[in-house]
């Protein structure tokens, strides 16, 4: 543990961003279950509807910096090609 107050008030700062990094990326992970399930059951309705809320998170998560650009690129990407296959 730190002495010096600065140091303690990062650990505090870092550990709560932390907590949020988690959570947002857990969200994510949630919406693109909720979208390939969509596609599973054949819903187009259903899964635009995922798609789209998958593609403004993960620009909304590259934007924070909890994703980086290219990642994001390469999940929006896949999750196209598996709407267009349907």
């Amino acid at each position: 543990m730190p002495i010096i107050k600065s140091a303690i008030k990062r650990v505090k700062i870092a550990e709560r961003q932390r907590l949020k990094n988690s959570a947002y990326k857990s969200k994510v992970k949630t919406l693109i279950k909720k979208f390939e399930n969509s596609l599973n059951s054949e819903n187009i309705e259903d899964a635009n509807q995922s798609y789209h809320q998958c593609i403004s998170v993960l620009d909304k998560a590259a934007q924070k910096g909890i994703f980086a650009k290219n990642t994001v690129s390469r999940k929006k990407s896949l999750l196209a090609k598996k709407l267009k296959n349907l």
